[in-house]
């Protein structure tokens, strides 16, 4: 096999090549005389008579007039900053879910703790707008004592009710979180609508400072729990009483609200099941209510019932001029009926400016993301501006006293 393949290979090595055919004038002329060719060999010749031109005489419209656009695509519109409803609102939650991470637990009162969050607040005034502020999980401060503490409450038609001991003790004090004065200026915080929204309300739990007071609503699932959850981290805790606003029925807080046209027995009525609802708290406070402020009878009738059963009552200011109740407070100020951050640290920085003038002050907020956030930085620095922060237990004195 070998030898053929040499041999071949040997003799088309020694072959000479093969004569190659001449053109001639002939065969040119008769392959342009066929149409695709003839086509093509005229675009051939503009071509190259184009070139020809333009080298030796230039481009004729060097001087004509030009201009240049740069295409980009336009950057996409930020997005607007949340406002304090969308912000609470579930579609709102990525401002934790994206930064600290929701596991189910979180959805679990009872639940393991989540981690560290992170949220970046947008642009404004002394939170230093546009940079990381960061409020940490807090280790327990000084946890209160699990309640109900015995012989502070009595069987009730739908739950626990919170009395006065045999022995004197009352809810307002023996639920209150335990504070002495060290002669500084006293600002408290009251933190509030906690316990319908499960990311939020952990968050408000565990990122601000155990002086801050935590109230609840009392329609929230599970809400011994969560008292417990906020009592467990040091914070004194209120429940929220649902009052006749102004435009009542179409404006509703929801089931078991205190009417100014009800009368004492359905105040009382009322209070039973919104007293009951939990053990823990050391006093209650209005949610809304501006139209039941206006009746004497029904705010009588209650104040008069918290005082029977040692409860406080504070106030988100509307009320200030109707003594009663164990213990009474107003706040100064809302600190976020303008949800932004520089409009919650104006009303902060003011709160401050307010306990330096009269040695103390009282604001009250809702648990918005922004208002919890700013809240915990804003606390953060107190001391060292000459502050003491205070529960809200503080700020209330008896009637009379």
């Amino acid at each position: 096999m070998f030898a053929k393949r040499q041999s071949a290979l040997a003799a088309a090595a020694g072959a000479p090549p093969e004569a190659r055919s001449r053109v001639t004038r002939d065969t040119i002329v008769a392959a342009l005389k066929k149409p695709p060719v003839a086509v093509a060999a005229a675009g051939v010749f503009v071509l190259v008579a184009g070139a020809l031109f333009v080298a030796v005489l230039g481009d004729p419209r060097a001087g004509a007039p030009s201009a240049r656009v740069a295409l980009q695509r336009p950057a996409a519109a930020a997005d607007p900053a949340p406002t304090g409803v969308d912000a609470f609102s579930m579609s709102g939650l990525d401002l934790y879910q994206d930064l600290g991470g929701v596991d189910p637990a979180l959805l679990d009162p009872n639940g393991a703790a989540g981690g560290e969050a992170l949220i970046t607040l947008p642009d404004g005034a002394t939170v230093a707008g546009g940079s990381a502020i960061g409020a940490p999980v807090r280790a327990p401060s000084n946890p209160l004592p699990k309640a109900p503490i015995a012989g502070l409450f009595s069987p009730g038609p739908n739950g626990p009710l919170p009395r006065i001991a045999p022995d004197g003790r009352v809810p307002a004090q023996a639920y209150a979180r335990p504070f002495r004065s060290n002669g500084k200026p006293m600002v408290a915080l009251v933190v509030g609508g906690l316990g319908l929204n499960a990311v939020t309300t952990r968050a408000a739990i565990e990122r601000l400072p155990a002086e801050v007071t935590l109230s609840f609503v009392p329609y929230a699932e599970g809400l011994q729990g969560w008292i417990d959850m906020a009592r467990a981290q040091g914070h004194e805790v209120m429940i929220e009483l649902p009052m006749e606003p102004t435009g009542y029925p179409d404006n509703d807080p929801g089931p078991y609200t205190l009417l100014s046209s009800g009368g004492a027995d359905d105040v009382e009525a009322k209070l039973d099941w919104l007293l009951g609802r939990a053990t823990g708290y050391f006093g209650v406070t209005n949610y809304l209510g501006d139209r039941f402020a206006t009746s004497d009878e029904g705010m009588g009738a209650m104040l008069t019932v918290l005082r029977q059963r040692g409860v406080a009552f504070l106030d988100d200011g509307s009320m200030r001029r109707k003594p009663g109740a164990f213990a009474r407070a107003s706040a100064d100020r809302i600190i976020d009926e303008t949800q932004s951050p520089a409009a919650i640290m104006g009303q902060l920085n003011a709160l401050e400016a307010a306990a330096k003038t009269r040695g103390a002050a009282l604001g009250t907020g809702f648990s918005y993301p922004v208002t919890v956030e700013a809240a915990a930085r804003w606390t953060s620095g107190l001391e060292a501006r000459g502050l003491q922060l205070a529960p809200a237990s503080a700020m209330t004195r008896r009637p009379g006293r």
